[in-house]
């Protein structure tokens, strides 16, 4: 029998939630927030490649560009986990499916976080889909708000979305975010109040961190003639100085390109790129190199492989 004075039908010990997502973290929610591309890194989701990467099967056909040997590619990222724990970043662990995908580790693809949650992408690929599952479980066993599961027709990936800045994120639409999935991430950024920049990307780029990446707060880089012109002029419209990758060379046959900014003018990068490693350096960052070669014969580096989850609220 219902009774009205009850506090779950609104009686006077009825108490409404009145706090929002954002003001949650740290309570009910885990506290992991992203607002910027510079500021320090605390966590990220990494997955170890085992022997999936031996039954790929024809690599082109895999996304690959070259058959990896799996255990130096474990080996490899491995070392890539030390190096982040070695800079004080934790480092958490898809641990998907006893038999995943040969591309499950290129964790970037599958979600972007934001200020309040995380976004689950949808590979543009059959080959890759599915491996979003594993993921949004994962970030739901750390306690991290899903916010939003890219749907419909809609395909994102979170190697194609960036932030300008604390108010402003860019997404690139091309091979691997179409207009439908950019629609969807950016209708959730804009319930946070953080605005959006789409710029188209140029044939035969696979993703926006291919062609932009962000070393400090003021400071970009990015590949000529492939970086966007609307990328570069939101970039120096908000004071950003935007310099050129240093070699292109060393980024089609090395990755120097794909780094990952452990904090301002600090970057993990792929090693055996001397030439683009002393002109960071000349640049002043500090450069963490790590090999990742083995890693890099399935078409990625630390970039694509690293699931950011957290950093520093920038000051």
């Amino acid at each position: 029998m219902t009774d009205p004075s009850a506090a779950a039908y609104g009686g006077p010990n009825w108490r409404p939630r009145s706090t929002d997502l954002r003001a949650e973290l740290g309570d009910i929610w885990a506290p992991f927030s992203v607002g910027s591309e510079w500021t320090p890194l605390t966590d990220v989701l990494l997955h170890p490649p085992g022997p999936e990467l031996s039954v790929a099967g024809e690599p082109d056909g895999a996304l690959m560009l070259a058959a990896p040997d799996w255990q130096r590619a474990s080996a490899q990222h491995e070392a890539l986990s030390q190096a982040y724990r070695d800079a004080g970043v934790q480092v958490h662990f898809v641990d998907p499916a006893p038999s995943p995908s040969p591309n499950q580790m290129f964790v970037a693809d599958l979600m972007f976080m934001t200020r309040c949650g995380a976004i689950v992408g949808r590979p543009a690929s059959p080959v890759r889909a599915g491996e979003e599952r594993w993921v949004a479980r994962r970030l739901a066993d750390l306690g991290i708000p899903i916010l939003r599961t890219v749907a419909g027709r809609g395909t994102f990936e979170g190697a194609d979305a960036a932030w300008l800045d604390g108010e402003t994120v860019i997404i690139g639409r091309g091979l691997r975010t179409n207009e439908e999935g950019a629609r969807q991430v950016a209708a959730t950024l804009e319930e946070q109040g953080v605005g959006t920049v789409l710029v188209d990307l140029p044939r035969g780029s696979m993703h926006l961190m291919g062609e932009l990446r962000f070393a400090d707060r003021d400071l970009a880089y990015v590949r000529p003639g492939r970086t966007p012109e609307g990328a570069i002029e939101a970039l120096e419209g908000r004071g950003l100085r935007v310099s050129p990758f240093p070699a292109e060379d060393e980024n089609l046959r090395g990755m120097a390109h794909n780094f990952v900014t452990l904090g301002p003018r600090r970057i993990l990068m792929a090693a055996g790129n001397p030439i683009s490693e002393e002109a960071y350096g000349d640049a002043g960052l500090d450069v963490v190199p790590v090999e990742v070669d083995e890693l890099a014969k399935a078409a990625g580096a630390m970039g694509c492989l690293t699931g950011v989850l957290a950093r520093e609220t920038a000051g």
